[in-house]
């Protein structure tokens, strides 16, 4: 069963001109984030949604959490079209999906003890009161790993190193209990020595409480350790999707396999497909394949028509010339 869906997902936003531009072109350009991604999240699944900086992976994921209003589509959650409710439920639901960010020095107040993070949101919902909430905050600090709770509970953000704020972000997150987690590069800002064990909070608590997550990031290594599925996303769409073992032993975007071939850790053994240039202007969309400036394999139907997903429940794409390899 589906937790979350969501269908035609687009973002738009305005392109910010100067006086003079607007004096002398009446003409309203667009910046398209997020032009039409559809996905859905089972009950207890991570989804894994990868992609290089700038092509709207995290911008979905602050549509998921009501962060950013959609410019059009639809978000489901447990079947409820989220657009559609009224403001009471709303709150409901977005106290059920909750976000971690990927930089744990901004997204902490600096004037805010660590304790007030972690109990303003049971404040805010009503589920505790002060005393209460206070409680529950020191337990939850010494779940994430900030132990004793009661010293950490004082302190500000300064005093605490990257990783502790990461794991207090967490704990603001997994306070309210929450059944979709949205992950927003959550160990990209992270020393390399911690990954692994912010890596292992994260799905412990999946385990413990069988989570849902959307899992964003630019490692395709991390991807495949964390998601069970993976979603490739190029310039606002997403190019291929499927189960884990399938995208990254099997690619058939030509930009899948050119990710794999840059991370160092995956026995690729012949894979070498390049990239070429430079990202597409995202207001000025290429026709045809958004892709096709920068892929090797790109002909005339590529620059002319855009192709669609497609495929089955295991493994999706969108592209004209699929390739048939296989990554050791």
């Amino acid at each position: 069963m589906e937790i979350l869906r969501v269908e035609n997902l687009k973002k738009y936003f305005p392109v910010q001109k100067s006086f003079i531009e607007v004096l002398l072109s009446k003409e309203l350009k667009f910046i398209k984030a997020v032009d039409g991604v559809s996905f859905g999240v089972k009950k207890g699944e991570i989804l894994s949604l990868v992609g290089e900086s700038g092509c709207g992976k995290t911008t979905v994921g602050r549509l998921i959490t009501g962060l950013e209003e959609p410019t059009d589509g639809k978000i489901y959650f447990k079947g409820e079209d989220v657009s559609k409710l009224p403001k009471d439920r709303r709150k409901e639901i977005y106290r059920s999906i909750q976000i971690i960010f990927q930089d744990p020095y901004a997204s902490l107040n600096p004037r805010m003890k660590i304790g007030e993070h972690i109990t303003d949101p049971l404040l805010i919902h009503d589920i505790a009161d002060n005393d209460t909430a206070r409680k529950m905050a020191i337990e939850m600090l010494e779940r994430v790993g900030l132990v004793p709770g009661e010293q950490f509970f004082n302190r500000l953000p300064y005093q605490l190193s990257g990783g502790q704020r990461q794991r207090v972000a967490i704990a603001r997150a997994m306070v309210l209990n929450p059944e979709f987690i949205v992950a927003d590069e959550a160990v990209s800002m992270i020393d390399v020595s911690l990954r692994a064990a912010i890596l292992n909070l994260l799905l412990s608590f999946k385990e413990e409480y069988n989570l849902s997550m959307l899992f964003i990031t630019h490692d395709l290594s991390v991807a495949k350790l964390v998601g069970e599925r993976i979603a490739v996303m190029y310039l606002g769409r997403i190019v291929e999707i499927g189960d884990v073992d399938d995208v990254i032993h099997h690619p058939k975007h030509p930009y899948t396999a050119a990710l794999l071939s840059a991370v160092p850790s995956f026995d690729k053994r012949d894979l070498k497909v390049d990239i070429r240039g430079d990202v597409s202007n995202p207001i000025d969309l290429p026709s045809g394949c958004r892709y096709n400036p920068r892929c090797p394999f790109a002909d005339d139907k590529c620059k002319e028509s855009e192709p669609e997903l497609e495929g089955d429940d295991f493994h999706s794409f969108a592209c004209w010339h699929p390739l048939d390899i296989e990554v050791e």
